[in-house]
């Protein structure tokens, strides 16, 4: 086992963005493929077929384009805000909930209104950016804080994947919703 978790540790620390985003972009998809297990199979007792073009929508923007943003971010913001003091850990959250949150949520919904092929790429951001950034707050603040604290550098990108596994199922249902 250990040596397993060695080459885990090579590869996170040699090839950063590649290993993040393998893990975020899988997380990402997983999260998408759950959202239409549970809204087909669980809720309507349907027979399930998977949307392969959604979950290749998730796979790519997962993995080519949030995974990388969030890579450099997080490098970014580690470098400038060093620390796990209280006064630190504030700085971090306020700048990732309302200055990289925002960007991350006009990116997903003008991204997937572009892979679907939509006529108006901004409408569905337009009518979701302010519900979906309400519900961003109350599952990322507390999230991220953890982050923040407790977990280390080179793994925030994995620790934010795995919390993105819930806060995409959440994301692909708001997604879903008509307003």
């Amino acid at each position: 086992m250990s040596s397993i978790l060695k080459f885990i540790k090579y590869a996170f620390t040699k090839y950063p963005i590649a290993s993040n985003s393998l893990v975020y972009g899988t997380l990402y998809v997983g999260a998408e493929f759950s959202q239409q297990t549970i809204s087909r199979k669980v809720l309507n007792k349907e027979p399930i077929i998977y949307d392969r073009q959604m979950l290749t929508c998730f796979g790519i923007l997962g993995v080519t384009v949030i995974a990388p943003v969030y890579q450099y971010w997080y490098r970014w913001l580690d470098k400038k805000f060093i620390g796990t003091s209280y006064k630190i850990v504030a700085q971090k959250l306020l700048l990732d909930q309302f200055l990289m949150t925002p960007q991350i949520l006009v990116i997903f919904y003008v991204a997937m209104s572009i892979m679907e092929k939509k006529k108006d790429i901004f409408e569905e951001c337009k009518q979701k950016i302010i519900p979906t950034f309400k519900s961003s707050c109350m599952f990322w603040l507390p999230a991220q804080t953890v982050n923040f604290l407790l977990i280390p550098p080179s793994f925030r990108v994995v620790y934010v994947g795995t919390c993105s596994f819930a806060w995409v199922n959440i994301l692909c249902w708001i997604k879903r919703q008509e307003y």
